[in-house]
């Protein structure tokens, strides 16, 4: 979809409008091995399912499954997927020695109405040759999804595009995130503070410091990406597209009174505190 010679447009250009992280355009992905590939399947959903198993307890729930491999491969594949145990809360990015940590401003905050604080994340999407990388900003009080991206790498651009997105007209009080190098990097937190956004990040080992969008994941993944197979990262990204249009505009949540999202982000009524 994106063309090089084309001399009106940039190739910077044509990834924008095409809602395309540049580094996914000019990525060149080393394959794992198609076994490789399905471990991580495998680890995938297991983890949506038990999100407290580490590599041992993944280690022996695989040889469970009769697979018979080392603690060393699935800790690399685990690594690579960018998930752990709860304990500490899992991340998709190692904190930046450099970077600077924020508090966390969110404890004992009562969140009682729309845009008082987004949260951000990173998730594994799985493509049937392969993987991405999903990250998402989401309205705490209503679950709204106020953007998106989708990217090959888990470089800073991408969250940054998504970032970007989100404040096109708006803006919330608090920014929560987790303490990855993606969220703690100047590029990203400058952004929040030249708009006055308040930066909060989950404590380590905080493992319900962010569960609005813990949830979300456990949504779209059950979902969504486990129903579809993605044959690669163009069916990922027009998959995922229309479901955030379902999740956001027909999909009732039980928590807002059996309204979906919109309408609660809209402020057409009030609904108890999910502080």
């Amino acid at each position: 979809m994106i063309n090089p010679l084309n001399f009106a447009l940039s190739v910077n250009q044509q990834c924008e409008l095409l809602g395309l992280a540049r580094s996914s355009y000019y990525y060149e992905p080393q394959p794992e091995s198609e076994y490789n590939l399905e471990l991580m399947q495998l680890i995938d959903e297991q983890y949506i399912r038990r999100p407290f198993y580490g590599s041992r307890r993944m280690r022996d729930w695989l040889r469970g499954q009769g697979h018979q491999i080392c603690r060393d491969r699935i800790r690399r594949l685990m690594r690579l997927m960018g998930i752990e145990a709860i304990y500490p809360k899992p991340q998709l990015s190692i904190k930046g020695k450099e970077h600077r940590i924020y508090p966390y401003l969110l404890r004992d905050l009562k969140i009682d109405h729309a845009d008082q604080v987004w949260a951000a994340d990173i998730t594994y999407i799985r493509l049937r040759r392969g993987f991405a990388y999903l990250v998402a900003i989401m309205d705490w009080y209503s679950r709204y999804v106020v953007s998106w991206e989708l990217s090959l790498t888990l470089e800073t651009d991408f969250c940054v595009s998504a970032l970007y997105h989100a404040l096109t007209g708006r803006a919330p009080k608090i920014f929560n995130t987790d303490q990855g190098s993606q969220f703690t990097s100047e590029v990203f937190t400058d952004r929040l503070k030249e708009v006055g956004i308040q930066i909060s990040m989950d404590g380590r080992g905080r493992t319900f410091d962010n569960i609005m969008i813990e949830r979300l994941w456990r949504s779209v993944k059950y979902e969504e990406v486990y129903l579809k197979d993605y044959e690669d990262f163009i069916d990922a990204r027009k998959g995922l597209s229309a479901y955030f249009l379902f999740y956001n505009n027909e999909r009732p949540h039980q928590a807002l009174g059996s309204r979906p999202p919109v309408e609660v982000y809209a402020g057409k009524r009030s609904i108890v505190s999910i502080a």
